[in-house]
């Protein structure tokens, strides 16, 4: 693990045919304040006290493929009902072994919705978890911890968690592994902030830069060793 990080998480990112109901629809869906960014993307921001903002980004392309990029959500009481009201879509319920919701956003985006802590409900819907999928979670894991900063924790299920990483607010970022490689671009992607002029640490580390800074982006698109896309901003 370094030393010290070389970069911190900063937000993240969801593609949308339609961004401003996909962003109104994630806004009431987690009570944070929705904004008309005017280019027909949104944002939004301040999911609760001291987390990360999400923007919601136009593209031409429907969704395709797995959702290998979601979020977890802890739920105030027992029920993913407001969720549906809101416009989501209940996918799978509750089981023995899996005794969480799995949700569709309008989109068709997949998330997992967690009741409540016996004794420790949160006032409203918290995202507590990132999850991506890979196919070496162990590595994922060790790789993200290594630039973020933060301990990899291994579950039982073979995932591992990213905890106390540079600028990550949530409980855990997980990596699970999954037996297919990704094929796809992901629907919902990660930003960080550089501690460095430019992306320089990231790639000696094993990213790669999918495209420069250029008079349209002040941003580097960056995949990581699993070609996950993110992009890194400078200081």
């Amino acid at each position: 693990m370094a030393a010290v990080p070389v970069a911190a998480l900063r937000d993240v990112c969801l593609d949308a045919t339609d961004a401003l109901m996909l962003g109104r629809f994630w806004s009431a869906a987690l009570g944070a304040a929705f904004h008309d960014n005017g280019d027909k993307s949104s944002h939004l921001e301040y999911i609760r006290p001291g987390d990360l903002s999400m923007w919601v980004d136009p593209v031409p392309e429907p969704r395709t493929g797995k959702t290998r990029v979601h979020l977890d959500l802890r739920l105030p009481t027992a029920d993913p009902a407001p969720l549906v009201a809101a416009g989501a879509t209940v996918v799978r319920e509750p089981a023995a072994k899996r005794p969480w919701w799995v949700l569709a956003d309008p989109d068709g985006n997949e998330f997992c919705a967690f009741p409540p802590r016996p004794g420790a409900a949160p006032a409203t819907v918290e995202v507590y978890e990132l999850v991506v999928d890979c196919v070496d979670s162990a590595a994922q894991a060790a790789w993200w911890a290594s630039v973020l900063g933060g301990r990899v924790d291994v579950g039982a299920s073979g995932s591992s968690s990213v905890v106390g990483a540079a600028g990550v607010p949530w409980e855990r970022w997980v990596f699970c592994p999954v037996p297919e490689r990704k094929t796809v671009k992901n629907r919902m992607h990660w930003d960080v902030n550089l501690t460095a002029a430019d992306p320089g640490a990231l790639v000696a580390a094993g990213a790669r830069v999918l495209r420069e800074p250029d008079d349209t982006i002040s941003w580097w698109i960056m995949v990581d060793p699993e070609g996950n896309e993110f992009c890194a901003f400078a200081p």
